[in-house]
């Protein structure tokens, strides 16, 4: 190595401050138990120039991205339980139809076509599924999101009335 190799750089990128920052807090915390607390997080945020203001909008955006990822695992588990289930269906019916073809033509012939478009129908479906990125992603999951919404709303309204009812 060089005398210039081994010489600390002077000055970072913020991408390389936050990669050397990250690879040292996970070494702290794994040292510590794994887990940092509400103290610690403050004391590292004032240790860095981080105020406490600006640590709580930081701490909410968090939650809010935490939140909105969880939303989207079970909207993905949704997602492929649906796919499961249209796949269960494919299996099912087309059995039948291959099964009917064979004992009444003794041979595959108008069932072919049914496979074959349904399977294509199928296939679409599926690639649509595991896109987990996008702009058509993104408006599959606010829908579902607003359809859940909406539902909740109307149960939680349902309930009232109910409550309401039974005084």
């Amino acid at each position: 190595m060089t005398d210039q190799q081994n010489q600390i750089i002077q000055s970072y990128t913020q991408d390389d401050v936050q990669q050397i920052l990250q690879i040292a807090l996970t070494r702290r915390s794994e040292s510590e138990g794994g887990e940092l607390t509400k103290a610690q997080v403050l004391e590292i945020a004032h240790d860095l120039g981080i105020s406490s203001e600006e640590l709580a909008t930081a701490e909410q955006e968090w939650l809010t991205r935490r939140s909105e990822f969880q939303e989207k695992q079970v909207f993905n588990q949704v997602r492929r339980e649906r796919l499961k289930q249209s796949l269960i269906k494919y299996g099912i019916v087309n059995s039948f139809l291959v099964v009917l073809n064979l004992v009444t033509a003794h041979t595959l012939s108008w069932c072919l076509p049914i496979l074959l478009l349904w399977g294509l129908w199928l296939a679409l479906d599926a690639w649509k599924t595991f896109q987990v990125e996008g702009e058509d992603y993104d408006k599959a999951f606010q829908r579902w999101r607003l359809k859940k919404q909406v539902g909740q709303s109307i149960g939680s309204l349902a309930h009232k009335i109910l409550k309401s009812l039974q005084s």
